[in-house]
């Protein structure tokens, strides 16, 4: 990159008389894998320079890219007014951590009533991944009624920007987002952040809650945790620096999970939606970087299934040899499940056909490929039995009397080769047959 002269770009040359270098988010910088990158691009650098490395956690990577690459460091802590100077905490003051305890298929109606009790704020919603993203989101759309809800992940390249944007002029309304809005963005007067699902990081759970209670704002978190994850919350409190409350007053007594597996019925997106969500879900989970607290073998998938409103168990290589007694799946055939998009279903339905005319040609193939043996030989004989006819008809320069003499002449041939006869034999037979039939003539 440094040495590209052929499309005159220099840019060791460039730097020569760098005098200030700033590394914002330092340390996602190294999560990304770009030490190595950085290291070659210090090099390349003037020894004499002033450098900022700005990061709002603190990681042994960053430490080590600290003592590498700079001089005399010297390291600027950011507090709030009114705190003590030697406070570990790593969340504002004016924010309220709260946790909330709930099962796996009790988990999206406590998410839907918190947010039906709360529409004229505003809030984040973190998934752990995008296909949670676009599910949820098409469910809190169709059951938060009156809220504006909105969906942004990763891989919307081309959205993205414009509904942040959009999300960001709101007063009240509803993002449902993974990590991507986790840091190094700002949106005014934020009033929740929900931690569906807890980040496949400690340090992602300070970033995530550090969308709220900005600028000397208040502003509250609350992160939903299954029975087995609860002691997440001792963990991060050590760990991070970073105490939670339990939310234990606020309950549900609605179960909005018909509704959604009603959608799914209705709507072959909205299932298909579903299925992938919970896939991507416990491949997320397997991967988590806390894998003594988040452990796949721990997870209730039945409980889970049924949080997810699935109409069946998907098949993945997790759920290999499990236990699904307690799931009852939908007795609706789910492949004759219409997309409400008319053009999706037409265009499905010509794929349908196309696999059927296929499969149709191909069961024909393989019948006859596979005919009984015994119907095979009888062909074969048919076939020979019309040849020997068809040469008859056409007539023969050979008689039978020819045929019989080639064969007795073959078998004494066989005779003398195995031994059974001598050649004194074998030409005295062969003599004989001769004269026999000199006689006969």
């Amino acid at each position: 990159m440094f040495r590209r002269q052929a499309d005159g770009l220099d840019l060791v040359s460039a730097v020569k008389t760098l005098d200030v270098l700033i590394l914002d988010e330092a340390d996602r910088l190294l999560d990304l894998g770009f030490e190595a990158s950085i290291n070659t691009i210090l090099g390349f650098l003037p020894k004499q320079r002033r450098t900022g490395l700005f990061s709002a956690t603190q990681t042994q990577e960053l430490e080590n890219l600290v003592r590498a690459g700079l001089r005399n460091p010297v390291r600027i802590t950011v507090k709030e007014k009114g705190v003590a100077a030697t406070s570990t905490q790593k969340t504002p003051t004016r924010l309220q951590n709260y946790y909330m305890i709930c099962k796996a298929d009790e988990k999206f109606n406590y998410l839907v009533s918190f947010l039906r009790q709360r529409k004229q704020e505003k809030h984040l919603v973190f998934f752990s991944t995008c296909a949670c993203v676009e599910y949820y989101g098409k469910a809190l759309e169709a059951l938060v009624k009156n809220v504006k809800v909105l969906s942004l992940h990763g891989k919307m390249k081309h959205k993205r920007n414009r509904i942040f944007t959009e999300f960001r002029k709101l007063e009240s309304g509803i993002l449902v987002c993974t990590d991507v809005m986790a840091r190094g963005i700002d949106i005014p007067e934020v009033n929740w952040v929900l931690q569906y699902d807890p980040p496949s990081s400690a340090s992602a759970f300070v970033h995530r809650c550090g969308r709220t209670a900005r600028i000397g704002n208040h502003g509250s978190a609350l992160v939903f945790l299954l029975p087995m994850e609860e002691s997440y919350v001792n963990f991060l409190s050590i760990n991070q620096k970073c105490p939670l409350q339990e939310m234990s007053e606020f309950k549900c007594t609605v179960d909005h999970l018909p509704k959604l597996r009603s959608m799914a019925k209705s709507d072959r997106a909205v299932f298909e939606k579903g299925m992938k969500a919970f896939v991507s879900y416990v491949q997320a989970y397997a991967k988590h970087e806390c894998n003594l607290i988040f452990r796949v073998k721990d997870l209730d998938f039945c409980s889970l299934a049924h949080g997810f409103a699935l109409l069946k168990m998907p098949r993945m290589p997790e759920l290999r040899g499990k236990d699904f007694s307690d799931f009852v799946s939908s007795t609706i055939d789910t492949d004759s499940i219409p997309y409400k998009d008319k053009n999706r279903e037409k265009q499905r339905q010509k794929m349908l056909q196309e696999k059927k005319l296929k499969h149709e040609g191909e069961s024909r193939k393989n019948y006859a490929k596979n005919k009984a043996w015994s119907k095979q030989k009888v062909k074969r004989e048919k076939k020979k039995k019309l040849a020997i006819k068809r040469k008859h008809e056409e007539g023969s320069d050979i008689d039978d009397e020819d045929v019989n003499e080639l064969l007795r002449d073959t078998r004494l041939l066989k005779k003398l080769k195995k031994g059974k006869i001598t050649e004194e034999e074998f030409e005295k037979q062969l003599t004989a047959v001769v004269r026999c039939d000199g006689g006969s003539e």
